[in-house]
């Protein structure tokens, strides 16, 4: 059985990605209103009836934004750990709250979620891995580097949302304040053109049919600019680069 992808939204202005098969899917974070959320899923012609959790990754607003309402509209399940939790200030019955822990495994459905820590100046950050019938596909975004972890499980994966959120000499010729330019390249922020390139080019496996080039800078990025970079060493897989406007188109891994 194949699994299902898209992005919803990706972006400062709201993240929430879409992952499963004919029976169940996830969220991974929900970063875009219930209403939103709601209107794109109907446009792909996607069930919210077959969503089974919701899965977030820190707390940042832009992650969370519609996580309460959509919970509590549809009694989904929140995976989110403790320390993630206390910082982010969601009004979520108890009942809802289901705990996460660096690489810990979750069964939700057919599905099974990989979650492990990240590098993010956030309080207790997670990327996901997604599996079902040997079919892998990773969320890997809000990344300050690199790390082994991350290039570990991208070369399992079939298809993957990955973080390219600016261009560096646009970063440093911008408009940003240098306190800002820092928080973002210093290791804690988030992933450069060049530093997900480059993770690409060296880890990706011979079978990734899909990547989704994630949370791009409004202000520091180009999305042809990075389509360009990527397509130019794709060897056959497709690159596209998820908006921060709309929902991508649902793309089917197999």
């Amino acid at each position: 059985m194949a699994l299902y992808i898209t992005s919803l939204n990706s972006g400062s202005n709201g993240n929430c990605y879409y992952v499963g098969n004919e029976t169940d899917a996830i969220f991974i974070d929900a970063g875009i209103s219930c209403r939103e959320t709601e209107k794109r899923m109907r446009r792909l012609e996607l069930s919210m009836d077959i969503v089974r959790a919701i899965f977030i990754s820190h707390e940042h607003t832009d992650h969370i934004k519609g996580v309460a309402v959509l919970a509590k509209k549809y009694r989904l399940p929140v995976y989110i750990t403790a320390t993630t939790l206390q910082y982010a200030g969601l009004l979520l019955n108890d009942h809802v709250v289901m705990p996460l822990h660096g690489n810990s495994i979750i069964n939700v459905g057919d599905l099974v979620v990989t979650a492990f820590p990240k590098l993010h100046d956030a309080a207790d950050p997670h990327s996901f891995m997604v599996s079902h019938n040997n079919i892998n596909i990773g969320v890997f975004t809000d990344i300050g580097f690199p790390c082994e972890q991350l290039k570990h499980h991208f070369q399992k994966c079939h298809a993957a949302f990955l973080e390219t959120n600016y261009d560096e000499e646009m970063l440093e010729k911008g408009r940003y304040p240098y306190f800002l330019k820092n928080r973002i390249r210093g290791g804690k922020g988030h992933l450069s053109n060049t530093q997900a390139l480059q993770v690409f080019k060296d880890h990706k496996p011979s079978f990734m049919t899909h990547l989704l080039l994630s949370h791009l800078s409004k202000d520091n990025n180009n999305p042809e600019l990075v389509q360009n970079l990527f397509t130019e060493h794709a060897n056959g897989t497709e690159i596209i680069v998820a908006s921060r406007f709309a929902e991508t188109a649902v793309y089917c891994v197999r």
